[in-house]
């Protein structure tokens, strides 16, 4: 793919204008096409008739405007010769008795094609019947573009030459609003990337609502939506405009403009077309309705040689993909997993009429997590929270801070606590099979998982009640977990919650849901090292084993399993958005190290996800075989691997 790694840059642009003057239009369109040219920009897109204004009224039937308009689409065409980005404009254009509102597409001083408005607003403030005809009634399909035919109509996709993945869809303003845009079909003919020139004038919560349809309509077509609205220049008699522009990628907004700029600006931002194919192809109903219809288009080739920008992209690439940048957002995001979890889990209780349960607490975030959501289930089933066990099973790894930030915590959430220390069981066990206990190698580790596990299943066999797992996703990924050990539960509440976004669970709980005495031990828990403690303490009591340090950070696993598995990037793409993402937290080396070590965990264990519990999903990454994720244990990870041992 002859693009940077999948991205291309697209604009909105927000000219000036001047009402009815087309030269003028010109200049600022030809100023601002090859400012966007400078920057890299691919594909540039103008507001709905900003070669004339959009507000000339009767003055479109003007012949007078109609040829200035035509001068100032060859003034952009001779200007712009040596601009290596698709320029999108819009002017009106005469054809025979009828006129219609075009989108003009111009590379290297060249008219490509003209894409008429589909659908004609003659309603409330809108009267564009009174001057244009609909598209399809544009019947010839090559009309006359200043002496030269042009291939016309609304069935055209520019398609570029040198990136198959990049395929251009236009549409006009009116053309989204209505129940069956024209860029569905273009999406559904292989448009990735929907071009919107617009006019749509400003009212009170009006742009939160074309906001919506901007990010709704590139979610359904699972595409980039680039839409330009005119700016404020355009006439005040009726309306106002705000010069609104928007980018957005399969449902979310990339870039926005700041409304009401008096200047002329660019919105840019690098949009993935190679992302945007992956969950085409993932998403099998999007080729259903291919199939369900005629979406036939001729295509327009255009040429998207290597872009003159260089990484990092015009675009954020969070630290913590899973975890919503936003305050606000990320509380929310909280409140809905939380319901999720407490859900599913009532909902197994309730069917297989367990009126207990027990959890194993060992002072980390993942169990206190399971914790709080079975206690939070058990309010809402009307049960009595001493009729939930939690179980801490001291070992010999086990640090005073962990052991007693569990008594506090089962005392201010009034569960009922047992500890049960498994030292004695472990050594016995060690007899049994010829260990040495001071040999703390993968035995030693886990045959304490495996006890603690069988306590816990056996005291749930004994109350009658459910087992509650309290392993999460990133653990999943890395296989970082004991199979047979804590691999295994009647029911894991947090396997589709990855590390980096427990902790904020956490938090979140304890700023909403529980008592003083509560929160002080879960914020404590929260300051607690991420710790397996299977190895021995140090002689000060503390934690000696921390599991960031063997098995790497869990922001940059978490990093790496959204966008190697959620986003399907191969992996050179992955190492460059985790340089973009991370900076100078991590050096190239280290990333590339634990990458490495994330491929490999993440084939070497897919034995362990083959067999997981139920659970429930909440976010858009599942490694469940029973809902997003079946691959074969005995997958090789050479061809990742070597990908990324290749020189840049």
């Amino acid at each position: 793919m002859n693009i940077q790694n999948g991205f291309v840059r697209v604009a909105a642009a927000t000219p000036r204008v001047r009402v009815a003057n087309p030269a003028f239009n010109a200049g600022e369109t030809i100023a601002l096409a090859r400012k966007a040219d400078r920057a890299g920009v691919q594909v540039v897109v103008f507001p709905e008739l900003n070669l004339t204004g959009y507000t000339c009224a009767d003055l479109f039937q003007q012949q007078v405007l109609q040829r200035g308009a035509l001068d100032a689409l060859a003034q952009l065409c001779a200007d712009t010769r040596d601009c290596a980005a698709l320029i999108v404009v819009g002017l009106p254009l005469a054809v025979d008795a009828q006129l219609f509102n075009c989108a003009a597409v111009v590379q290297a001083g060249a008219v490509l094609g003209i894409v008429p408005k589909t659908y004609i607003p003659g309603y409330k403030e809108y009267y564009e019947p009174r001057w244009f005809a609909p598209g399809p009634r544009l019947s010839a399909p090559v009309m006359d573009v200043n002496g030269v035919e042009v291939p016309c109509g609304t069935d055209l996709l520019f398609c570029a030459a040198e990136c198959p993945a990049l395929q251009l869809g236009i549409e006009i303003c009116e053309d989204l609003w209505v129940p069956q845009p024209p860029s569905t079909a273009q999406a559904l003919a292989g448009a990735t990337v929907l071009l919107n020139l617009s006019a749509s004038n400003e009212l009170v919560a009006k742009a939160a609502y074309r906001r919506a349809l901007v990010q709704q309509q590139s979610a359904r077509c699972f595409a980039a939506y680039v839409l330009a609205s005119a700016g404020v220049h355009e006439s005040t008699t009726d309306m106002v405009f705000s010069g609104h522009a928007l980018i957005a990628e399969n449902g979310n907004v990339l870039a926005e403009n700041e409304r009401f700029a008096r200047a002329a600006h660019l919105t840019i931002a690098d949009v993935d077309v190679e992302y945007l194919l992956h969950e085409r192809r993932v998403a099998n109903s999007f080729s259903q309705a291919i199939g369900e219809g005629d979406h036939a288009c001729r295509q327009i080739a255009f040429n998207c040689k290597q872009p003159r920008w260089q990484w990092p992209v015009q675009r954020s690439v969070p630290r913590q993909p899973f975890v919503p940048q936003d305050p606000a957002a990320r509380a929310e995001r909280c409140h809905e997993i939380f319901a999720i979890q407490t859900a599913g889990l009532a909902k197994r209780l309730e069917h297989c009429g367990f009126k207990q349960a027990v959890v194993g607490v060992s002072g980390g975030l993942d169990s206190t997590l399971a914790l709080l959501v079975g206690v939070d289930a058990f309010d809402q089933l009307g049960l009595p929270r001493a009729q939930m066990h939690a179980v801490t099973m001291p070992g010999y790894g086990t640090s005073a801070r962990t052991y007693a930030n569990v008594q506090t915590l089962c005392a201010a959430l009034g569960v009922t606590l047992h500890d049960i220390s498994i030292t004695a069981a472990c050594d016995q066990h060690f007899r049994d099979i010829g260990h040495d206990p001071q040999c703390h190698d993968i035995v030693f580790e886990n045959t304490q998982a495996r006890e603690r596990t069988q306590v816990l299943m056996n005291l749930a066999n004994k109350l009658g009640a459910l087992q509650i797992g309290t392993g999460d996703l990133s653990e999943l990924a890395l296989g970082w977990c004991t199979y047979n050990g804590d691999h295994m539960s009647m029911y894991g509440v947090n396997c589709g919650v990855p590390k980096t976004l427990v902790q904020y669970l956490v938090r979140w709980v304890a700023e909403t849901h529980v008592a003083e005495a509560a929160r002080a031990v879960l914020l404590d828990i929260l300051a607690t090292p991420i710790s397996p403690e299977l190895l021995p303490a140090g002689a000060d009591g503390a934690i000696a084993q921390k599991t960031e340090e063997t098995v790497g950070p869990y922001e940059l696993h978490d990093f790496f399993l959204y966008h190697a598995i959620r986003g399907g990037a191969p992996p050179r793409k992955v190492l460059l958005l985790a340089r973009q993402a991370f900076g100078d937290g991590y050096d190239e080396q280290t990333m590339r190290h634990w990458l490495r070590v994330f491929y490999t965990r993440f084939f070497a264990n897919q034995f362990k996800r083959s067999c997981v519990p139920d659970g429930p999903k909440v976010g858009s990454v599942s490694l469940s075989p029973r809902a997003d994720w079946r691959m074969p244990s005995d997958a090789s990870a050479a061809t990742w691997l070597a990908e990324l041992a290749e020189k840049e």
